[in-house]
């Protein structure tokens, strides 16, 4: 794997008004996508908006989807780092700041609280993660070698297919600012 400032990027999103190339669920990416079609997958601060028992089905259609020397990228709140922060801090401090405004634990365990206010029920959590819970579901999905690092409340996991560069994946992730250290095999 090489940068490329050739890559196209596909944007699926079940929330029309953001504008997606196709409106659509990761749990349904077969309605919209063919086998081994696409490089990567990024999903950042997706998962946690699933019910528990999506999130296999969708890790399988991530799966389904990339191509054997293919990756997915899986970023999540980490719900160890969240209730750390609890225990020292209490549940409604100020995390940190985002472009949305102020992050306090309850908006990392329920999803952010003004975006659901506004009536945007699907940003809602309806599950969690740990760096282990990620990268276990990653391998029963069948991604044969997983990385997960945790790191400012997010767990982030490298799930890499089977006739994938992983070493030259991981090093240009790393260029990139994402360093991954602990590995599930």
């Amino acid at each position: 794997m090489t940068a490329k400032a050739d890559w196209e990027e596909v944007r699926l999103d079940i929330d029309p008004g953001v504008r997606p190339d196709v409106v659509g669920s990761i749990t349904r990416l077969d309605a919209s996508f063919g086998p081994q079609g696409f490089d990567a997958v990024w999903s950042s601060h997706v998962l946690e908006h699933l019910y528990a028992h999506e999130v296999y089905p969708a890790l399988r259609q991530f799966h389904r989807v990339l191509k054997s020397d293919g990756f997915a990228l899986i970023m999540s709140p980490d719900l160890e780092a969240v209730a750390q922060f609890i225990v020292e801090h209490g549940i409604a401090a100020v995390a940190y700041e985002s472009p949305v405004g102020p992050i306090r634990p309850l908006d990392m365990l329920y999803g952010h609280t003004r975006s659901i206010e506004e009536g945007q029920h699907y940003m809602a959590h309806r599950t969690g993660f740990t760096p282990e819970r990620l990268g276990n579901l990653l391998l029963s999905a069948g991604f044969p070698t997983v990385s997960v690092r945790s790191q400012d409340f997010e767990v982030c996991a490298l799930a890499i297919m089977p006739e994938a560069d992983g070493v030259a994946i991981q090093k240009e992730l790393a260029a990139c600012g994402f360093d991954f250290h602990e590995q599930f095999a």
